[in-house]
């Protein structure tokens, strides 16, 4: 068959998909154009399926005039159709009549033969590319056209196939295969991925990288990519110049474009991604009659928000802006990493790069904090509103860290404390608190900087407020104990009422988790009293569930119920049920602390479609892990270790190590219950090391010691010290994988799988050894309800030993009165004790 083709110039990898699409396609279409990026490989797609189509056993038939390849790159266009006749005439041997214009020469030449016409790098000729393909089809029935171009040709019939980066894996095969062709045995290693993951998986740049590995490692490539345009400057010397390095071929895209279009792609590049509204936002110059945001545009830089629409539209259209999808009803846009740092050059070239930072940054702040305000509850809103602004930060978070990284680098300090404060509430839903707090940190630390000025307290205040809050989030006690306190200061100097609310709330959980009631109550009083007002209703609620919780640690369950409903009812008025999960998970605990397994289950499975929702995952760990424990107390094994698997999983993403410790301790009852004694206190010690590192009390409290204690009874101290050893000593990823494997073996459930009323269970607290012989004695003394006194008098020591003995109790079990004490006595201690 006549063909031109050259051939393929080394193994053709990945797009497998792509190419044989794109040979189906051609076979009901008659103009295809591959657009994309430059150096995102639509010359190598499109040659890979001509040869397919050249190689096919009907061929001979279908493309009996041949298929031929027209390098256009090197054309010079001149406003007509002229020089790209002039070449495809070149490639099919087509001789010019005197007299007579060349297309009418090339229709009549290719009106019969069935022919495959591959047109490539139209994109600077591709108004006179338009007119000859569209003259020539209509023409030549036979005749198929595959284009390449960085824009569409916008001509009938034309359909558009987008050339997209190649997949993850591909880009690593790519990768590997030119590197091993540059280096022989070169292996593969994480570094590949995050090199190929850097460049967005594009081949030109891929393969550049990829040739470096005769003198670099994957790792120092990896580690240069920071300056990629000079690392990716040694291509192939008998490429086209636009191919040899990656700056050459987004040089050749750049010239293509107009003024206006030049001065979009640069300030596009403060962006990570962007809708058409915030590029018309941050990126348009004000009208003159209008006063300029954070600073005029440089003078003849002028791009009008009328223009942005028509502009941007462009930049898709010729490959150098990328349309993401949809996201709240808006289309979103990014540029590819390779051209935004190219576009980042050429914002600062252009002396920008200050005043267009600086209104992104402002635009992202000015977002966040009215996002903030309806998060909650000061701006009202229903749910699904709600639901969407946290997916909305999804798709925001990179804008999200350019801010944050513009602000700390500038040392715009307040504005960065003021984005973090802001955005507070969506980190500690989704459990990704110790990025945030450590972002946090490094602004109060440029704060405290004794070089600078002090900070305004109006912003200090409710910044450590809502560190206080993100310390809480992780289950970080004491830290969060010291920035409340810290920051009650300041916001009571500033006179925020709403954030000094805030921080005696935070304030009063950490009491109450240290087991200072009467202070926490004192607290939840005082903000009670600054939170009366309309808009309040999110804190208002915050402090009632608090006290709920406090009530349940005070045993005075009956109120705690009341303040839990309040709390859940005022969350649901105001449209926030994220804040009405968290008092329905306190119902949940509090029911099952009542003997009421069903209420209990039926409050946990009522907040998880909820918390799923708008993926919060620390909270959807406890429901499940609430699911679990009543499970578990029913005797239902398989449902709880579904359960407790699943709230495993989601505390270990989260990170938050005493959520994995109280999973943890959960499995080592559920293992206890199926009839692994070691593996129960293997994961019992586990549990109680990952404790100890976050600064808790190692122990677990009476749930763990009646895990224990029939484990010591059958096979003695000496081995449950053992193998609680062996858990202490075991890494948390070992644990939790020992944890989700799946029982070897599964005895009878202990009871039948039943919703009647079970005992109290409180939360574990003990250390493996358990009660000292006396305490066990005292113990069961209290549960005779005998006074310190009388248990003095029965035991000949003195009541302050006997308090003393108390106190220790109450601390190894997790307690915070004499009857819980009582309950557990009469289930844990054996008769042969008495």
């Amino acid at each position: 068959m006549k063909t031109n083709l050259p051939a393929e110039p080394n193994a053709f990898v990945g797009r497998e998909r792509d190419a044989a699409d794109l040979g189906r396609l051609l076979e009901g279409m008659r103009a295809v154009t591959l657009c994309g990026a430059g150096g995102i490989g639509k010359t190598r797609l499109a040659l890979h399926v001509a040869h397919a189509v050249l190689d096919a056993p009907s061929a001979a038939d279908a493309h009996d005039g041949g298929v031929w390849f027209v390098e256009l790159a090197d054309v010079r266009p001149d406003g007509t159709t002229g020089p790209v006749a002039r070449r495809v005439a070149a490639v099919l041997d087509v001789a010019e009549e005197d007299g007579r214009p060349l297309t009418e020469t090339l229709a009549d030449a290719l009106r019969a033969p069935a022919v495959l016409l591959v047109l490539d790098n139209c994109e600077h000729v591709v108004e006179e590319c338009a007119k000859l393909t569209g003259l020539l089809l209509a023409r030549c029935p036979r005749l198929r056209i595959l284009a390449t171009s960085r824009e569409p040709l916008r001509m009938a019939g034309e359909n558009v196939w987008r050339v997209p980066p190649l997949e993850p894996g591909e880009a690593v095969r790519l990768f590997l295969e030119r590197a091993r062709a540059a280096r022989p045995g070169f292996a593969a290693s994480e570094a590949v991925h995050e090199v190929t993951r850097a460049l967005d998986g594009m081949p030109l740049a891929v393969e550049l990288a990829a040739a470096r590995v005769r003198v670099l490692s994957a790792e120092q490539i990896a580690r240069r990519l920071a300056d990629r345009f000079r690392l990716l400057s040694a291509g192939d010397r008998t490429a086209p110049a636009r191919q040899r390095t990656l700056r050459a071929a987004i040089d050749w895209s750049h010239e293509l474009l107009d003024g206006p279009e030049r001065v979009l792609l640069r300030r596009l590049s403060v962006f990570a991604g962007w809708t058409l509204e915030q590029a018309e936002h941050v990126c348009a110059d004000p009208a003159p009659s209008g006063a300029a945001p954070s600073g005029a545009a440089p003078s003849g830089a002028a791009l009008p928000a009328d223009d942005v629409l028509d502009a941007l539209t462009a930049l898709v259209d010729k490959s150098l802006a990328t349309v993401t999808g949809e996201a709240g009803g808006e289309v979103r846009f990014r540029l590819l990493d390779s051209i935004r740092e190219y576009a980042a050059e050429r914002l600062a070239g252009a002396g920008e790069e200050a005043v267009f930072r600086g209104r992104h940054r402002d635009a992202v702040l000015a977002d966040a904090e009215r996002d903030g305000r309806i998060g909650l509850g000061v701006e009202p809103a229903p749910w699904a509103d709600r639901v969407a602004l946290f997916h909305r930060y999804d798709t925001e978070l990179g804008n999200v860290e350019a801010a944050l990284t513009w602000s700390l680098d500038h040392g715009d300090i307040a504005e960065g404390l003021r984005l973090c404060t802001a955005l507070r509430t969506f980190w500690i839903a989704r459990g990704r608190v110790a990025e945030w707090a450590d972002r946090t940190d490094r602004f109060l630390s440029a704060a405290r900087d004794p070089g600078r000025r002090g900070l305004d307290p109006r912003v200090l205040g409710p910044a450590l407020a809502g560190r206080a809050q993100l310390a809480m989030g992780g289950r970080d006690f004491a830290q969060a104990a010291r920035h409340a306190d810290e920051a009650l200061v300041l916001c009571r100097e500033a006179g925020n009422e709403f954030m000094t609310a805030t921080a005696l709330i935070t304030g009063a959980e950490c009491l109450a988790r240290a087991g200072r009631f009467a202070d926490a109550a004192r607290r939840l009083d005082e903000a009670d009293a600054l939170v009366r007002g309309p808009g309040r209703e999110w804190t208002r609620a915050y402090a009632c569930a608090a006290r709920g919780y406090l009530l349940i640690r005070e045993s005075r369950l009956r109120e705690a119920r009341e303040r839990l409903d309040t709390a859940a009812a005022v969350m649901r008025d105001i449209g926030q049920l994220w804040g009405a999960s968290h008092a329905m998970i306190g119902l949940g605990r509090l029911a099952e602390l009542r003997g009421d397994p069903a209420a209990a289950r039926g409050h946990y499975a009522a907040v998880l479609p909820i918390l799923t929702e708008i993926g919060a995952r620390p909270e959807m760990a406890r429901a499940l892990a609430g699911l679990g424990r009543v499970a578990l107390a029913r005797g239902d094994l398989a449902s709880a270790r579904a359960s407790l698997a699943e709230s495993l999983a989601l505390s270990r993403s989260s990170g938050i190590r005493l959520d994995m410790a109280r999973a943890l301790d959960a499995f080592a009852e559920l293992v206890a219950s199926e009839g692994d004694a070691r593996g129960a206190v293997r994961l019992a010690g586990a549990a109680s090391a990952l404790r100890e590192a976050t600064g808790r009390e190692p122990g677990a409290g009476a749930r763990r010691e009646r895990t224990l204690e029939p484990i010591r009874r059958r096979i003695g101290g000496p081995l449950v010290a053992q193998y609680w050893g062996e858990g202490r000593a075991m890494p948390a990823d070992e644990a939790i994988a020992h944890a989700l494997r799946a029982p070897e073996t599964v005895p009878p459930p202990r009871r039948p799988v039943s919703d009647a009323p079970v005992k109290d269970v409180a939360e574990p607290v003990t250390p493996p050894s358990g009660l000292t012989a006396r305490e066990r004695e005292i113990a069961r003394l209290v549960s005779r309800g005998l006074s310190n006194r009388g248990i003095a008098d029965e035991l000949v020591i003195s009541p302050a030993t006997v308090a003393r003995h108390v106190t220790n109790i109450l601390t190894k079990l997790g307690f915070s009165s004499r009857a819980q004490i009582a309950a557990w006595a009469v289930d844990n201690i054996p008769a042969e004790d008495s």
